[in-house]
C-alpha cells in the first residue's frame, strides 16, 4: 500500500517496489556480463564501524531481498547482532540501482535446504570445508578440507547448520536512475514498519 504517491512513469512506475525491482533485475539479466544479481551488502560490527562485500541476490519475494551466506561469517554474525543491513545493486549497462536498508531474519530451514540442494556439489562440499571469514594457513590447507569434507558428506551432502539464508525486510528503498548533467531520478519509497504504508519521495540528485 502506498499512503502519499507522486508522479511517476516509465521505469519508475508501479505501486509495489518488489515488483519494480524484479522488473529492474530483469532487464539487468539480459543486460549484464557476468552476475547481475551481485549487490554490494553493509552490516556494522558490534563497535559500528562498517563492513561492505559483494554478495549474489537469489531470490525477490513479495515482502523481502534473498541471499544465502555462512552464518558464522563476519556478515553472518554482524547481521545476527545488528537485525539490519543494507544493500545496493548497481548495473552499469543500464545506468540504475537500487538501494535497500532494512531489517534482517534468517531465511526458513525448508527453504534453505532447497537452495542448498540447487547448488553444484562442488559449491555444497565448499560450504562445509569453508571457515569464512576465519585465519587460513594456505589455499592448499582449504583444498584439504574440502576432499575430506566431500569423503565425509559424500555425493548428497545435508545442508551445515551454520549455512542458510538471510531475509532482508526494507523499510526503505530507492531507485536510482543515471540523468543526463548528472541530474539522476532518485524515487525513496520508505515506511516506519513492515506493516506502515509506504511513502514515495522524489530526491534530488
Amino acid at each position: 500500500m502506498v499512503s502519499a504517491d507522486v508522479p511517476r512513469k516509465g521505469i519508475f512506475a508501479g505501486d509495489d517496489p518488489f515488483e519494480i525491482s524484479r522488473r529492474w533485475l530483469k532487464e539487468a539479466e539480459a543486460k549484464e556480463i557476468n552476475d547481475p544479481n551481485a549487490m554490494a551488502i553493509a552490516t556494522v560490527d558490534e563497535d559500528g564501524l562498517p563492513n561492505v562485500r559483494m554478495v549474489l541476490l537469489k531470490e525477490i519475494a513479495d515482502d523481502a531481498f534473498v541471499f544465502f551466506t555462512n552464518y558464522e561469517s563476519a556478515k553472518g554474525q554482524e547481521i545476527e547482532t545488528a537485525g539490519k543491513a543494507a544493500f545496493v545493486l548497481h548495473w552499469k549497462s543500464l545506468r540504475r540501482q537500487v538501494r535497500v536498508r532494512g531489517l534482517v531474519a534468517r531465511e526458513t530451514p525448508e527453504a534453505s535446504d532447497a537452495y542448498y540442494k540447487s547448488r553444484a556439489l562442488g559449491s555444497r562440499i565448499g560450504a562445509w570445508a569453508s571457515q569464512q571469514s576465519r585465519p587460513l594457513v594456505s589455499k592448499t590447507a582449504l583444498m584439504e578440507a574440502v576432499a575430506k569434507e566431500g569423503l565425509k558428506h559424500g555425493p548428497n551432502p545435508k545442508r551445515p547448520p551454520f549455512w542458510g539464508g538471510y531475509r532482508i525486510t526494507p523499510l526503505e528503498i530507492e531507485f536510482w536512475a543515471d540523468g543526463e548533467f548528472r541530474l539522476h531520478d532518485r524515487f525513496r519509497w520508505r515506511r516506519a514498519s513492515p506493516e506502515a504504508a509506504w511513502e514515495i519521495l522524489r530526491l534530488n540528485p
